[in-house]
């Protein structure tokens, strides 16, 4: 086992009490309800101009080349904005028109997000993506999520009508059937109330525990819906989403990425898979147009 993984290991702990701390408990009761009635907007277009993205640009109109604007889904703890600084110019330099949302949001919980509950932000997500197609006039648009941002939208397609609405799903490291935090969340039945407390604090991690019983529904009768392109980029030195091939999806039009299969000394763990890798990125350009898909490899890394 790497070294730095070993270390990474008690921060997810930390991000999991950070978590549960940054909320009142007077506040937790009306946190879950909160989290969908306030809408926070995308990122103005001014802003993504000044940080060099030019993303969220409603004039933006899909080409002949690229058909359908790509809408992009933050993972958790992070925003419309930082989780993109990367993804974002790469894809609109190539041409495509890109959005991102805030979603999941906890009152009094400012630029952390995604901790609401998952089934909530996933209506929050319905409602982005109609915006989206009305001001581009396509018809579907292709969803590229990190972490819980690759896996909520599998809840939008499965049952908020998603499917009509939706060609392609890239996850990136996506938090598809739970995870143990590397057996972590094995702890949680020695410390009396602290599931609770995490529940009602922030619904969005408890959520993702493997074995909760959103993950259950999320995944009974399949993983996948017909109509829908699937693919999974996952890293073998995630220290989040453990297993890491828990990941992975099952059924048809799926396709599952080992990024260490296409660069072996790509080390990248979970965060920067999403937020930085470069070869991650040219393995979701040929997800978006497979038609035009070139082989990805460490030199892509530079390409």
């Amino acid at each position: 086992m790497l070294p730095w993984k070993r270390a990474l290991r008690p921060l997810a702990a930390l991000l999991l009490t950070t978590a549960v701390a940054l909320v009142p408990a007077t506040t937790t009761a009306q946190a879950a309800d909160a989290a969908v009635t306030t809408d926070w907007g995308s990122p103005p277009l001014e802003r993504s101009r000044e940080l060099g993205g030019g993303w969220n640009d409603y004039s933006c109109k899909p080409s002949a080349a690229h058909p359908r604007p790509v809408v992009l889904v933050h993972g958790t703890f992070a925003n419309s904005v930082d989780n993109w600084l990367g993804l974002a110019p790469y894809l609109t330099d190539r041409g495509y028109c890109v959005f991102s949302l805030d979603y999941g949001q906890l009152p009094g919980v400012p630029f952390f997000h995604a901790l609401g509950p998952i089934d909530k932000s996933a209506e929050q997500l319905s409602a982005y993506v109609d915006k989206v197609l009305a001001a581009t006039g396509a018809a579907e648009a292709d969803l590229v999520g990190h972490s819980q941002g690759g896996m909520m939208p599998r809840y939008y397609v499965k049952f908020l009508g998603g499917a009509a609405k939706v060609n392609a799903l890239v996850g990136i490291a996506p938090n598809n059937h739970g995870t143990d935090l590397a057996g972590l969340t094995n702890l949680l039945p020695y410390f009396p109330g602290a599931e609770d407390l995490l529940t009602a604090a922030t619904p969005a991690l408890a959520q993702q525990m493997a074995g909760s019983d959103f993950m259950t529904r999320l995944n009974e009768g399949g993983d996948t819906v017909p109509g829908v392109r699937y693919t999974v980029i996952a890293t073998k030195y995630d220290q989040v989403v453990t297993p890491y091939r828990s990941q992975f999806l099952t059924g048809p039009g799926v396709k599952n990425v080992l990024i260490q299969d296409l660069c072996a000394v790509d080390l990248s763990e979970h965060a920067f898979l999403g937020l930085t890798d470069r070869i991650a990125f040219h393995e979701v350009a040929n997800a978006l147009d497979p038609a035009h898909a070139t082989a990805t490899t460490c030199a892509s890394a530079i390409s």
